[in-house]
C-alpha cells in the first residue's frame, strides 16, 4: 500500500484505510449532505460537496476505529465486523442531538455503541440530582388529567396534577443517566482524535485549514 495515496488517516501510526472510507460512502445515502437542486448545475459546488462528504466519512470511520481500540483498551469482548454493505438507519432525532457525524458513527459502529453503552453505565446518578430536575421540571410532570384541562404547571396547580415522584423517579434517573453517558462519550471522542493525522482531502469538514471547511457536526 503507498501510504501517501492510499491511507484516510493514521491512529497511533495505524493506517485507516481509504477502502473504509470508499465502503461506508457506497452504504450511505448523500441526502442532506448534497447540494440544493439549484446548485446542482454548477460542477464546482457538487465537486465541493462530494469533498465534504468524503471528510464527513472518514470522521464517522475514524470514530469507529478510536471506539474499537477503546473498546479492548477496556477488555470488552470485541464487537462484529461493521458490514460496510449495511449501516443502520440514523435518527433524525439523534442527528438533531449529537450531530450527524457521531450520530451516523453510532449507528454504523457495534464498537461505538458498546462504549457508549459502558460509559453510560459507569455514570453515577445522586438521588439529590434527580429530585431536583423533577423539582425544576415540574411541566413534564402533569398527570393526563391535568393536561386535557390545559393546567398551567407553574401557576394555580396543586400536587394532585403532577405524577408523584416515586412514580417517575427511575425514569428520570434513567435519563439523566444517559445524558451523562453521551457527554462522557464526546470528552471521550474529543481527547482520542486530537492525535489522528489526516491525510489531504480527509481533514475534518470544519476544519479551517482547507478551502471546503464548515462548521457542522
Amino acid at each position: 500500500m503507498n501510504a501517501a495515496t492510499e491511507h484516510a488517516a493514521t491512529v497511533d501510526g495505524q493506517v485507516v484505510g481509504k477502502d473504509r472510507v470508499d465502503a461506508f460512502l457506497r452504504a450511505v445515502p448523500a441526502r442532506d449532505r448534497e447540494p440544493r437542486p439549484e446548485a446542482l448545475a454548477r460542477p464546482e459546488a457538487l465537486a465541493r460537496a462530494e469533498r465534504q462528504r468524503r471528510r464527513w466519512a472518514t470522521q464517522v470511520v475514524v470514530t469507529d476505529e478510536l471506539a474499537r481500540r477503546a473498546c479492548a483498551q477496556r477488555g470488552l469482548q470485541p464487537p462484529d465486523e461493521v458490514s460496510p454493505s449495511r449501516v443502520l438507519a440514523v435518527a433524525e432525532a439523534d442527528v438533531a442531538d449529537l450531530g450527524s457525524i457521531v450520530a451516523a458513527a453510532l449507528a454504523h459502529s457495534p464498537a461505538a455503541r458498546m462504549l457508549l453503552s459502558e460509559l453510560e453505565a459507569e455514570q453515577i446518578v445522586r438521588e439529590a440530582a434527580v429530585r431536583d430536575y423533577y423539582d425544576r421540571n415540574r411541566d413534564r410532570f402533569l398527570t393526563r388529567a391535568a393536561l386535557r384541562h390545559g393546567v398551567d404547571p407553574f401557576r394555580a396547580a396543586s400536587d394532585a396534577d403532577f405524577l408523584p415522584y416515586e412514580d417517575v423517579r427511575e425514569a428520570v434517573a434513567r435519563e439523566l443517566r444517559r445524558t451523562a453517558g453521551r457527554r462522557a462519550f464526546f470528552d471521550w471522542l474529543d481527547r482520542a482524535r486530537a492525535e489522528v493525522v489526516y491525510a489531504h482531502g480527509h481533514e475534518h469538514p470544519g476544519d479551517p485549514s482547507h478551502p471546503d471547511h464548515e462548521h457542522r457536526h
